[in-house]
Parts: C-alpha cells; structure tokens; sequence
C-alpha cells in the first residue's frame, strides 16, 4: 500500500452468531472490526469512528438495513461510506434492488460465499486505503505550496527590509558628500578644518559600520541555513572578554544615556569561539542600550555547575510574554520595537544559533515596562 492505514470496517446485523462468522471472515492484517446488533448503535459507532466499509443485514427489527442506509445517506459524515446490504431473503423479494436504490454498493445473498466476501472486502479496503494516501499526498503538496508561498513572501519582505535599512546609512553618507563636494566647489576649505574632521570622520564610521553589520548579519543567517558556520573553539577568559565587550561599548552606550555595570568578579575560563561570543554579548549589549530608556544595563559573568552564564539585564519596555519565544526568529521583531529602532530582526536568532553551535541555550525573562533579562548558558569545556 501507497500509505499504512488503518482500515476500519463496521458489521450490523442482530443476530451474534452471524456477527461472529462475518467478523471471522473480514477481519485481517490492517483492520480492526466493530460490530453493531442495531441501526441506533451502528450509528452511534459512525459518529465516532470513520468506517472503510459497512456490512448491513437488511433484516433488523426496529430500524432495517434499508432504513439505516437512508439515514446514512443523508448525513455528511456518514454519506460517503460504502454500503454492502446482506440478507437470507429470497430474489423475489427484489431486495437487491432495493438496495442499490438506497445506495448500497453491493448485495450478497445467505449463505454468504465466504471467497466472495473476503474478495469484495479486500477491494473497499484497498480503494480506502488509496484514497487517504492520495488525500495524505494531496495535502502535503497543498502544505509545501504554502511553505512556498510563505518562502517568497519572506524573500520579498527580507529584499524589502534590506534594501529600506541600507538605504538609511547610504543616504546619509551621499548626503554628506554632498555638502562636502558644495563647500569644495565654493572653496569654502573651513569646513574641512582640523578640528571638525574627527566628527565628520566618526559620522562616516557611524553609516559605514552600520551597513558592515547589516551584510555580516546577512551573510550569518546564509551560513546558518546552510550549515557553513564556523565555529572555532579555544580556551579564553569569559570574563576578560565581557569587560572588552563593555569598553568598546561605552560610547554607544553615552549616546543612549546610559551606563553598563559589569559584573565579573572571577576569571571563568572555558574553549569556545571568541569572536562568536563578542558577537552574541554584543548583540545582546546593543539591543538592551537600544530598548532600555536610558537607564543603566547590567552584564554579569559567572558560573552555574558545568556552565559558563552571561547575563544582559536593562531596565527597558520589556516583551510581551507573547513575544518572548517569537523574537527569536528569523526577521521577527515586537511592534514596539520596529516602531523605536530600525533592524532586520535577525540579531537574537543570529544570537541562539551561535549558542546552540557550542551547546549552550538562550533564554529571556521580561515583564512589560520593568526591562528584560537575557541569559546565556554555556557548557564549560577545555580545549
């Protein structure tokens, strides 16, 4: 078969003795067998269970065969089931008919011809079988059509993102040009004066850097969904590396009005990959100066058993409890931030990636409008 199903089949008829023969007959590999001694807990079966096959006696009292069939038929749940009608009548009662009339696949007369039986049910289990493994096949393509869908969309969005976050430091630099080819022209050299080249040349590194880290971080999320990330592992001091982190960011974190206390009392050595570590403390680092409201940020290393732990605390908006797993995949930002800072939401998955690289984890802990607290484990491991 096209697909393992299992095949459920429904025999109604009010006499136990022909409910065992008939069950003895059908039943096989594949296939569980209910059994009914009325039309009301047949029914009651269908409700519950979708049925491959129905074997109906004609003869009941209350409710008849041909009576069940009808009310079978006229129900969306049930109408599809194939009907094979049994009776011990005589031809000239023109039951056949009858029930073909009422929808009824096939008749068999008693005795039943145990080969035909077995022949003609193995014929509806195998068409029911087919069908779910087309249905099975069916809606696996219509699910990749989706995912297809959602991969351009994504495609588009990204393109978009990218070329709208790109736009912003390049248009600023070709401004600056701008200007600076104007005063040129005019032989206006006091622009140019020593002592305000050094801001016109941070104001150059500012847009430059800026588009530097948009393309690293694209070229991070290829290496990632290609598997290509390197990850080179040596023994290096956690703690040295975290106040590197900090000094570097000093500045940035001034022009946001804030300060970053560093938390380090012990060295906490461990192999990882350095420059993948100053990415992740980094990112971590600029998004709590980005989102905290001035307010100071907390960076702590320590250990924790057989982990290294890095924590980023900012007393910032905070996430939405909604938002806590969401933020960290690809090109998923919270509205609140899109609306305070630009990015291509690519930072925080770029971030668990590389930690989930050396076997670490990633989590965060916010309350909306109290900040958020970002924490990073990592297995300590020699060289």
């Amino acid at each position: 078969m096209p697909l393992d199903v299992e095949s459920k089949l429904l025999i109604v008829d009010d006499l136990p003795e022909n409910l065992l023969a008939l069950d003895a007959l059908v039943r096989g590999p594949g296939r569980v067998v209910f059994q009914a001694t009325s039309a009301d807990a047949a029914l009651a079966l269908m409700l519950e269970h979708e049925f491959a096959l129905a074997i109906l006696d004609v003869q009941m009292p209350g409710m008849n065969g041909f009576e069940l069939a009808e009310m079978m038929r006229s129900t969306e749940r049930t109408r599809h089931i194939p009907i094979i009608f049994v009776s011990a009548a005589g031809r000239e009662l023109d039951y056949a008919f009858r029930g073909y009339e009422s929808g009824a696949v096939d008749f068999l007369q008693k005795p039943l011809d145990g080969y035909v039986v077995i022949s003609k049910v193995n014929v509806f289990v195998d068409l029911h079988r087919h069908r779910k493994a087309l249905k099975h096949e069916m809606d696996a393509l219509a699910e990749a059509h989706r995912e297809l869908e959602r991969a351009v969309r994504m495609r588009d969005d990204f393109m978009s993102m990218v070329s709208h976050e790109l736009r912003t430091p390049l248009n600023t630099l070709y401004l600056e040009t701008q200007v600076r080819k104007l005063h040129l022209s005019r032989g206006n050299m006091a622009h140019f004066e020593a002592d305000k080249l050094p801001a016109m040349i941070e104001r150059d590194q500012r847009q430059i850097h800026n588009m530097v880290r948009l393309i690293d971080d694209m070229l991070d999320v290829t290496r990632l969904r290609s598997g290509t990330l390197s990850i080179q592992p040596r023994l290096f001091d956690l703690s040295a590396l975290a106040r590197g982190v900090v000094e570097s960011l000093a500045q940035q974190a001034e022009a946001a009005g804030s300060t970053i206390q560093l938390i380090a009392p012990a060295p906490v050595e461990g192999a990882w990959d350095e420059f993948r570590i100053e990415q992740v403390l980094t990112n971590l680092l600029t998004n709590a100066l980005r989102y905290g409201g001035g307010k100071p940020v907390t960076v702590e290393v320590s250990t924790a058993g057989s982990s290294a732990t890095m924590t980023v605390s900012d007393q910032g908006m905070g996430i939405g409890a909604e938002d806590q797993e969401r933020i960290f995949e690809q090109f998923e930002r919270t509205d609140d931030s899109r609306k305070r800072a630009s990015g291509l939401g690519l930072g925080l998955f770029i971030t668990r990636q590389i930690v989930r690289a050396h076997g670490g984890e990633v989590q965060v802990r916010s309350t909306l409008g109290e900040g958020s607290r970002f924490t990073v484990s990592l297995p300590l491991r020699k060289a």
